[in-house]
């Protein structure tokens, strides 16, 4: 059978009932392919947000292509803007459990998000990414929120990427800070933050994972690549979640996996009230799909703490 990390994802979440996602700025096709996708396999009930006439000629046409496109609430909004401000109240009122970004630029879909729904909890952004040459999902974080985080932040960082790794299934996440190099240079300060980081994890300071670093990204992925360099780490080759340094290097490794390694990248932003699914506008539909899978088992796992 095809390889298919996505696919356990989707398996895990399919007992669950729909959680409702209010989806801001929906006008766009695939967006609301995803949207129907999502409703068709019960794992997300999606309220579209938008222009409303915009948004049913788009539906009228994905009936017509595909004849799998329910119908859905629709809220007809003046704008972009708008549609994250409702998003924001639909949450506040008990109506949504998650929100999903759709064709609309991140920076005012996080605004009223980041105004009214924070935690004390730091938010953060991480991918699941599905390689055909990695064994496993592998997480990435953070490549879309924080852009030059400190010590702590790095941590709580981590943090959130560890806990999604155990709703996963991954009961004892292997992390790596990763760097430009495995060893600590006071002239690289990524080396000297990973340091601590794996220090931090070994005494408590961040919970049920290995942790080590600084490791270069290729001894984080490659046994063999550590092996050559006499590094002993028993998170080469096996790890489940790549610290970056800072939001740049993230978000080029991110997209330097999907565009030339074909990676599968799923979205997701933990830490405020509810699950924020912060895709790309150039997204495909299953990589929405998963990410709305994602933000049902959240859903679930803070409900059932």
């Amino acid at each position: 059978m095809p390889f298919s990390h996505f696919d356990a994802i989707l398996q895990q979440v399919a007992p669950l009932d729909d959680i409702p996602v209010a989806v801001v700025d929906a006008g766009q096709k695939e967006v609301l392919e995803a949207a129907c996708a999502a409703r068709a396999q019960s794992i997300v009930e999606p309220i579209l947000l938008g222009n409303a006439q915009q948004i049913r000629a788009l539906l009228t046409g994905l009936e017509q292509d595909t004849g799998n496109c329910p119908s859905f609430r629709i809220v007809d909004v003046p704008s972009s803007e708008a549609a994250a401000a409702e998003a924001v109240q639909m949450v506040e009122r008990g109506e949504a459990a998650a929100i999903m970004k759709g064709h609309i630029h991140s920076d005012a879909f996080l605004h009223p998000i980041l105004a009214k729904l924070r935690t004390d909890r730091r938010l953060s952004h991480i991918f699941v990414a599905e390689l055909e040459s990695y064994h496993k999902p592998l997480l990435i974080t953070d490549a879309a929120i924080n852009i030059s985080p400190d010590l702590l932040s790095k941590a709580a960082i981590l943090q959130n990427a560890i806990d999604l790794a155990r709703i996963l299934g991954v009961e004892q996440p292997k992390a790596a800070a990763l760097s430009a190099v495995e060893t600590v240079n006071p002239a690289i300060a990524s080396t000297v933050d990973a340091a601590c980081l794996a220090k931090m994890a070994e005494r408590g300071q961040i919970q049920h994972a290995i942790v080590d670093g600084p490791l270069a990204f290729d001894n984080a992925i490659s046994a063999h690549s550590a092996e050559v360099k006499g590094i002993h780490s028993p998170v080469a080759g096996e790890v489940d979640i790549l610290l970056v340094p800072d939001l740049v290097s993230g978000n080029i490794l991110a997209k330097d996996l999907e565009y030339l390694a074909h990676a599968s990248l799923a979205g997701i932003v933990m830490g405020a009230k509810v699950p924020i699914i912060l895709t790309s506008r150039a997204d495909p539909p299953r990589a929405r799909l998963v990410s709305a899978a994602l933000a049902a088992l959240l859903h679930y796992a803070e409900k059932s703490k």
